[in-house]
């Protein structure tokens, strides 16, 4: 299998990346820069390509340029929000005109033009797997206030529907991962009794995301996972 990663230099993609794969596997991550300490499956062929997605241009040019010609899986892990999103100092209308159409350029401009040249890559797959990740700020009555990164996570899920009508004859499966509020402080190295007690309940510990991605790898051609809703059990909005 051929699995690239785009935004697996921390955090869930770094998650993402160390947790799955097996023998003989090819990882292709994708980020600023590529981690020195990565710890992978015994048997993988990692690849890594350096690419700044907050200079979309460039960096779309950089990892098509370095994409190997097939693909079997693709996960686009990339977002960013505004400087107080998700705490008590978030005011829409302080938000900078700069701030907004940074994030919009990251979210959905990277996103738009990069998918236009990996999809392609993904057709002649046995089973083409696209993965999303999303936010369950996507979701409607989400009880967030965040507009820019809300609407670029829309955003999201209208790529997504969009992407399986136009590839439908192609097979190819396009899944939004809809996840709550993240555990990005505890790794995979630690116990996961241990990160899922951190945060009261209310934080979904990064091995939980990678339990879910394995399962919707490990699913045949018959049938696929539309939308994955993952928040954590102490999460008041759900």
């Amino acid at each position: 299998m051929k699995m690239m990663i785009v935004g697996a230099g921390r955090g869930l993609g770094r998650a993402l990346l160390e947790g799955l794969g097996k023998p003989g596997d090819t990882l292709i991550g994708v980020s600023r820069k590529q981690p020195s300490d990565l710890a992978l499956a015994p048997g993988i062929d990692l690849q890594w390509v350096d690419a700044d997605l907050a200079k979309p241009t460039a960096a779309v040019a950089q990892i098509a340029d370095r994409a190997p010609a097939d693909l079997d899986v693709l996960i686009y892990n990339v977002g960013i929000w505004e400087e107080h999103a998700f705490s008590e100092h978030y005011a829409f209308l302080d938000d900078s005109d700069e701030s907004i159409t940074s994030l919009v350029e990251v979210n959905i401009t990277a996103t738009l033009l990069l998918l236009k040249r990996l999809v392609p890559k993904l057709l002649g797959a046995p089973r083409p797997q696209l993965i999303l990740t999303g936010s369950t700020s996507a979701l409607r009555q989400s009880g967030r206030p965040e507009v820019a990164f809300g609407a670029s996570k829309f955003a999201l899920n209208g790529m997504a529907d969009a992407l399986r009508e136009g590839f439908r004859d192609d097979n190819l499966a396009v899944t939004v991962l809809q996840l709550g509020y993240l555990n990005t402080d505890d790794s995979l190295n630690t116990p996961l009794a241990q990160a899922a007690a951190r945060g009261e309940r209310r934080q979904v510990p990064v091995h939980d995301v990678v339990t879910m991605v394995d399962a919707l790898l490990r699913l045949s051609g018959a049938s696929f996972v539309r939308e994955l809703i993952l928040p954590a059990i102490g999460d008041e909005r759900f």
